[in-house]
């Protein structure tokens, strides 16, 4: 076998199929997309459309809504910021805010806070500084002999709510 001999196997390589080009070709004419109407044309077909049916997205009941004073808060793991911690990322000396978390990787953006989970074990004194923090967090935190201050909301946002 010399490098010049190296050819693909028979059939590896099919040539594309050029669509609506004469009738010899087998897809001549309407090209695969039957006879007239908005199905044959270019564009947007009607997507949901059922033939005339009642559609399933109409058959179903609208339920629910869309509170558009959501909070999405990024959830942080006891694991996670141990995990922090031991990589050296995070300083546990000084309080540790939401901007640090931020800084240091743990988190990718800031979102509207964070919610302290209790979700793995914490093994360093740490001083946290978070919007939330489930209660069997806080204890864990505070059994070591951290502490965990909650963020108040803005007084705009206290109105409002």
């Amino acid at each position: 076998m010399k490098l010049n001999e190296i050819k693909d196997n028979a059939g590896a390589r099919k040539s594309r199929l050029r669509i609506g080009r004469g009738i010899g070709s087998g897809m001549g004419k309407t090209g695969g997309r039957g006879g007239k109407g908005q199905t044959a044309r270019t564009g947007v077909r009607i997507k949901g459309f059922e033939g005339g049916q009642m559609p399933l997205h109409r058959r179903l009941p609208k339920r629910g809504f869309n509170n558009i004073f959501r909070l999405d808060y990024n959830e942080l793991t006891l694991e996670r910021l141990q995990r922090a911690l031991t990589a050296g990322k995070l300083d546990s000396s000084k309080p540790v805010t939401v901007a640090e978390l931020v800084e240091a990787g743990v988190l990718r953006r800031a979102k509207d806070g964070v919610r302290l989970l209790a979700t793995g074990e914490l093994t360093a004194k740490v001083d946290l500084v978070v919007n939330h923090a489930t209660a069997s967090a806080r204890a864990a935190v505070e059994a070591l002999g951290g502490s965990v201050t909650l963020i108040e909301k803005p007084a705009a946002e206290a109105e409002t709510a």
